[in-house]
């Protein structure tokens, strides 16, 4: 037996290659008229055939995804009732995004398995991530959130709820929360047990739940946002993925960004990763961060082949082959 009968022997088995794929929650929107739930799982709809398509090729899959976008929708909703109804608190926030976006991917998975006859499904998983109560974040709240407002807008908001507001690269004023490492995936065993069942995994949404743990085991809910790619970074090493897969809109890490000499980079090691962060070379508002997780999942253990690979998520099966988006591996390439 070879070929994709082959593969799917190997996915039934559990023992099929993984690739955590994290999907931005800005990718679900293509532009300021396209925002409705309709619109995004349409752009869901059209994310899910590459999906697809790597699962076909014998990899497992689990997909994390950002959750920027909709959890602004909800607290400005929220804003915009009160007092008729109670505020809705950002843990919560995060957990109805998990469930909604999640359920995009399931129905769009569905249809897109049945068209290749794939005998899998998909399953979202709604997921909690601990944090330190200690974590310097908390004491410097500075991850942008919700819509744009005038200063004086925003400073009245602030003092009716309790937020901090600050400035965002001149574009108007936000609310601002902190984000925190992610410490631990506390549903990580589930997803690997579901994973190595041949489901496909929805999970960490929004880069998860962010939550305290306490005293006889209780888990209090925080007003902080935790990047996604950290996250997914962390599940990845939790889970001994084979790949991380950190999907953008931009085919790969460049140096020289939006210049003539502009040069794609196909393969780096992770001295090359270190030395790019270091030189300023990379945004700290979008390259950057991604390449910050890529290090943070190949700093686990060791799982051969290991790659954390940036590009287009349209373009995933290349990405694998290597033949788009920018690798970046462990030790020297």
């Amino acid at each position: 037996m070879n070929g994709p009968a082959a593969a799917e022997v190997a996915v039934a088995r559990g023992d099929a290659p993984l690739a955590v794929v994290a999907i931005g929650g800005n990718a679900l929107i293509i532009d300021e008229q396209h925002r409705s739930l309709a619109d995004q799982a349409m752009s869901v709809g059209t994310a899910c055939p590459a999906l697809a398509a790597l699962m076909a090729s014998g990899w497992r899959v689990v997909v994390t995804h950002g959750n920027g976008p909709q959890v602004g929708f909800i607290l400005r909703r929220s804003e915009i009732a009160y007092p008729e109804v109670p505020v809705v608190p950002m843990d919560y926030a995060t957990a109805d995004t998990q469930g909604a976006i999640g359920s995009m991917f399931q129905r769009a998975l569905h249809h897109e398995l049945a068209l290749r006859r794939l005998d899998r499904s998909a399953v979202t998983l709604v997921t909690h991530v601990a944090v330190d109560p200690a974590d310097p974040a908390f004491a410097r709240p500075d991850k942008p959130i919700g819509p744009f407002y005038t200063e004086a807008c925003a400073r009245s908001l602030a003092h009716r709820f309790g937020w901090q507001v600050a400035e965002d690269s001149g574009r108007g004023w936000r609310r601002v929360v902190p984000s925190p490492r992610p410490l631990a995936i506390l549903e990580a065993e589930d997803i690997d047990h579901l994973s190595r069942q041949g489901r496909v995994v929805v999970a960490c949404g929004g880069g998860g739940i962010p939550v305290l743990r306490g005293a006889e085991g209780t888990l209090t809910g925080v007003e902080a946002v935790i990047d996604k790619d950290r996250t997914s970074a962390l599940l990845a090493r939790l889970l001994s993925a084979q790949a991380l897969l950190l999907c953008t809109g931009v085919e790969a890490v460049f140096t020289g960004w939006g210049k003539p000499t502009a040069r794609r980079l196909g393969r780096i090691g992770e001295a090359e990763a270190r030395a790019l962060i270091a030189s300023g070379e990379l945004g700290a508002g979008s390259m950057r961060p991604k390449v910050e997780a890529a290090l943070d999942y190949l700093a686990g253990p060791a799982a051969s082949p290991r790659r954390a690979i940036i590009g287009r998520l349209d373009r995933l099966p290349d990405l694998i082959e290597g033949t788009s988006g920018t690798a970046i591996v462990a030790g020297p390439t």
